[in-house]
């Protein structure tokens, strides 16, 4: 599996505390992170927090922040032998693929628009 795109940031030097970039920035990490945990899940599950951990490379603390929210959201749920799929996130992937690129969408005219004010 394909972890290069994930790494562990200095908040203190790239996350701008105070401004709209800088938590947009965050945001997208946190993102990043708990679908990057959801996609081990589909791949191994059921998965416990321990081997999550291990597969992932993030301490147990985040992947535990990370189950949380994506059982909140109704995309696993807990068994006994851990986290398992349910079937809200199959019907997720397609909504999120939209948005993403929504979202690309905004930010190119984002840029395009301050291209435009520089000249």
């Amino acid at each position: 599996m394909d972890i290069s795109f994930i790494k562990e940031k200095n908040k203190s030097t790239l996350y701008l505390k105070n401004s709209s970039a800088g938590r947009i920035e965050y945001e997208l990490d946190l993102l990043q992170r708990h679908l990057f945990i959801l996609k081990i899940i589909v791949n191994n599950e059921p998965i416990g927090i321990i081997r999550l951990s291990n597969l992932s490379h993030f301490p147990q603390h985040k992947v535990r922040y990370s189950l949380r929210i994506l059982e909140q959201e109704g995309f696993i749920k807990p068994s006994a032998d851990g986290a398992v799929t349910t079937k809200k996130f199959k019907e997720f992937i397609p909504t999120l693929n939209s948005t993403l690129t929504e979202i690309k969408k905004t930010i190119q005219e984002i840029k395009s628009s301050l291209h435009k004010k520089r000249r």
